[in-house]
Order: C-alpha cells, then sequence, then structure tokens
C-alpha cells in the first residue's frame, strides 16, 4: 500500500529528486510508493461538463505537475508526448487508458494508420507510466464507471504542445496545449459548464 501524502509534501519530494535520477523508473517507483491524499488537492479540482479540464499545480525546468478532471464519459483526443517522460496516477475514480502504433505515418501530408494495441486500468492503487517506445495514447472515463475522476500528471520535461491523431480521418497534427487553472486560479478565459 502507498503512503498517503499532502499534494505539497507529495511535490517536495518529487522536487528532491536530482535531475539525473529523474528518470522513468525511479519516478514510477515514486508514484508506487507514494500516493496523493485526494482531500489535498480540493483547490486543484475544476470540472466541465464540456471537456476534461488541466489544472497545473506545480512547474519548474525539469516537470510540471496538474491534475485532470475528467467529468463522466470524458475522454481525451488520441495524442502524444513529444519525447518527454508522462507518469499518472488517478487518486479519485478510475480511467481506462488505450494505447495505439502508428503505422504508414507520412509527415509530408500528415496522415497515418492507428492500431490499437493494449489498455489499461488505472486507479488509486494502480498509477502508470507512458511507453516512451509508443507513446500513443487515450485516457477515457468510460459511461461504464458512473463517476467522476481526477488523474494526476508528471511531465517531463514540460511541453506546450503535442500531436493530436484523428482515427476516422488518419491524420494527425500538432495542437497547442493550454491550463484551465494555474496553481488554484481559474484563467479568465476558461468558461466552465
Amino acid at each position: 500500500m502507498a503512503r498517503l501524502l499532502s499534494i505539497d509534501d507529495w511535490i517536495e519530494k518529487l522536487v528532491a529528486i536530482p535531475a539525473r535520477d529523474f528518470t522513468l523508473e525511479r519516478v514510477q517507483t515514486f508514484m508506487a510508493a507514494h500516493a496523493v491524499r485526494p482531500a489535498t488537492l480540493e483547490r486543484y479540482l475544476f470540472f466541465s461538463k464540456g471537456h476534461y479540464t488541466r489544472n497545473l499545480i506545480f512547474k519548474n525546468d525539469l516537470f510540471e505537475v496538474m491534475t485532470i478532471c475528467w467529468d463522466i464519459g470524458q475522454a481525451s483526443r488520441i495524442h502524444n508526448h513529444r519525447d518527454q517522460n508522462c507518469w499518472m496516477a488517478t487518486p479519485i475514480g478510475r480511467l481506462r487508458v488505450q494505447n495505439f502504433r502508428v503505422e504508414d505515418r507520412d509527415p509530408s501530408e500528415g496522415t497515418c494508420q492507428l492500431v490499437p494495441t493494449d489498455v489499461f486500468e488505472m486507479d488509486a492503487e494502480h498509477p502508470s507510466a507512458v511507453n516512451p517506445f509508443a507513446p500513443v495514447h487515450q485516457v477515457l472515463n468510460p459511461t461504464e464507471f458512473g463517476e467522476r475522476a481526477v488523474s494526476i500528471h508528471v511531465y517531463s520535461r514540460p511541453f506546450e504542445s503535442c500531436e493530436v491523431y484523428s482515427r476516422e480521418k488518419g491524420t494527425y497534427s500538432d495542437v497547442p496545449l493550454h491550463y484551465t487553472s494555474e496553481y488554484g486560479q481559474l484563467n479568465p478565459e476558461e468558461k466552465l459548464l
């Protein structure tokens, strides 16, 4: 069973990991051994009926930490992580992750084919990391789960855009990312439904 920490203490321990040791394995081991007490996340939880929300908690040059809040039935678009490492934990609810393999990629046309590969679930006892050799995935909070979910994501190094894929169209493109809230404050341009 993972040791429960406040989000502040959890981040403090992450910050204490030297940059040279901030590896996929080291952070995954940390996340398996240390969970975040859900009540300490309250000021970083913003839900919207229209879409999942990205809520920045901490950011430095090495990594950023955010909550992503998922209402029932919400899902991310299929996306990658631009050669960065990504770790995920789900202290509230549970989520499904569907991974994909990219085939027949044509950068000049922005086309490719996606083949679904493995699928797994995350909950409070099962954190995960994105495989850097097969980083294309989608995160879902299926209707059958019947409850909201909150995931904590650690991205190293922070990035401002990612590739988003359309299975239906067989295309991909670069999409800028933004935060719904930063450090517990809703961004002024955000309208939560």
